[in-house]
């Protein structure tokens, strides 16, 4: 990935280049810098080349930068972060922080990926996961409690993820449960929180995070769902770094907060975000779709139910939930 990284740094501008360019600043020959144009196909780019003038990207890229990421944190978030990683290429941020979990790193980790090969979402759905126009990131965060303790935390990062964006001006933003960030039905995020400990402590939680930022039209013909991104929400052009970085910020903040205060502290905000209350839904688990109304969330941050005049808690795990038509 590494030649392959640098000829995207040069590209990054989205102007054209040519072959004998690239190939003095990557040191290679131009067939050789054909071959690395092929390359890029699996990365979810559209790439150009004319005939006497070179190659160049469909769009502009920002890539990810570290600085400018930390430039977001305030001095609490700062004080919070013990590593931070931006990398080129990774099978699955979440799944690299989880095994870093396993060899015993510090808490709080955040790795963003400028591309995931095999970026998931909840039951095990591939996420698409474009070069270098979206927001990949994970956060390794332990938690010194009990598994009952952690109840709502994935409702609490969903939160976490809207106040990052309501900060940059995004409005019209829902949460639907239990991990989705919305924009008019459309789907802008997902979140993924994976975990791992024992029952009575400690726990280490991986928060993972997809934004929909500027998708590919190559990429975003692979989504079988309606589907938004940050271009089309906030036409002003939030910079990928800025908006990545208030995300850790506030993931990192959130997660402190519910630390001490659990999902309490995030219900009634999770409430007015709530995509689905008082609609009319379906809930499929394994081998049974069940029908009812949505009636909010309980102090758990489980799906409260309203099926045939009596309430049931629906928990998250391995449910679908869908917004009858």
């Amino acid at each position: 990935m590494q030649r392959r990284y640098r000829l995207l740094q040069f590209l990054a501008d989205g102007r054209f280049h040519s072959g004998e360019e690239l190939g003095h600043l990557l040191g290679v020959g131009r067939a050789a810098v054909w071959k690395l144009m092929q390359s890029l196909e699996p990365l979810g780019l559209d790439v150009y080349a004319v005939r006497g003038k070179g190659y160049r990207l469909a769009e502009p890229l920002e890539l990810l930068n570290e600085e400018q990421l930390l430039a977001e944190l305030d001095p609490l978030a700062a004080t919070l972060l013990h590593q931070l990683e931006v990398v080129p290429e990774i099978d699955s941020t979440n799944r690299y922080l989880i095994e870093r979990a396993r060899s015993g790193t510090a808490s709080a980790n955040a790795c963003f990926a400028e591309y995931q090969s095999a970026g998931r979402g909840r039951q095990g759905r591939p996420w698409i996961s474009p070069f270098g126009t979206n927001v990949y990131v994970s956060v390794l965060r332990r938690f010194d409690v009990g598994a009952e303790a952690l109840q709502g935390l994935s409702l609490a990062a969903g939160v976490a993820v809207a106040r990052a964006l309501s900060s940059l001006g995004v409005s019209e933003l829902k949460l639907k449960w239990p991990n989705d960030l919305v924009w008019r039905e459309r789907k802008l995020g997902g979140l993924l929180v994976e975990t791992a400990g024992e029952p009575a402590g400690p726990w280490h939680v991986v928060v993972g995070v997809g934004l929909n930022l500027s998708l590919p039209e190559a990429s975003a013909r692979l989504i079988d769902q309606p589907w938004v991104d940050l271009k089309t929400v906030a036409p002003g052009q939030i910079g990928r770094n800025r908006v990545a970085g208030r995300l850790l910020l506030h993931l990192l903040t959130g997660l402190e907060e519910f630390s001490r205060h659990g999902f309490a502290a995030f219900r009634q905000e999770w409430e007015r975000y709530d995509l689905v209350r008082d609609r009319l839904v379906s809930v499929s688990g394994v081998g049974s779709v069940t029908h009812g109304r949505a009636c909010g969330v309980d102090h758990t941050g489980a799906l409260l139910l309203s099926v045939a005049g009596q309430i049931r808690r629906v928990l998250s795990g391995d449910v679908s939930l869908r917004v009858a038509v």
